[in-house]
């Protein structure tokens, strides 16, 4: 269920399902030589139990724009991003500016917080006390299409 749209983000809520999930073949699939076939184990895996470690503060959103690809977040990617989790250096945070939502790596030095984009096209932001700010949630996974 989608939860708001805004110019570079589009939230949604997770809809976790019991007794749901994919096949999942427990052997690691090779990116080198291939693996003999019959090692393959199968299972059921679901992806809400994967990604989402709080359902209560975890939300879902899309990305538009390519300031964070750099960090291999590009446009359209999916964020799985987890409201209860500390805001620290250097995590991936969705953020509210200004008005406007935006996802940025936190740089925190000692009398000021940045947002750093991971893409040498856009500037650093420096936060101020005269910007509307909060740390919305931070970015767990990124789901994207192949």
């Amino acid at each position: 269920m989608m939860l708001k749209n805004t110019q570079n983000l589009i939230f949604f809520y997770p809809e976790v399902l019991e007794n749901s999930g994919a096949m999942f073949f427990d052997t690691g699939i090779s990116a080198g030589f291939p693996s003999p076939a019959e090692d393959f184990k199968q299972q059921r895996i679901s992806l809400d139990k994967e990604l989402i470690k709080n359902k209560e503060a975890t939300f879902f959103a899309r990305v538009s724009g390519q300031s964070m690809i750099g960090a291999g977040i590009e446009d359209n990617d999916l964020l799985v991003i987890d409201r209860s989790l500390e805001p620290v250096h250097n995590k991936i945070a969705v953020c509210f500016l200004d008005g406007e939502f935006t996802v940025k790596r936190l740089r925190v030095e000692k009398d000021c917080v940045w947002l750093q984009p991971e893409n040498t096209n856009y500037k650093p932001i420096k936060i101020t006390e005269e910007n509307d700010f909060i740390i919305w949630g931070i970015v767990t996974n990124v789901i994207k299409k192949v």
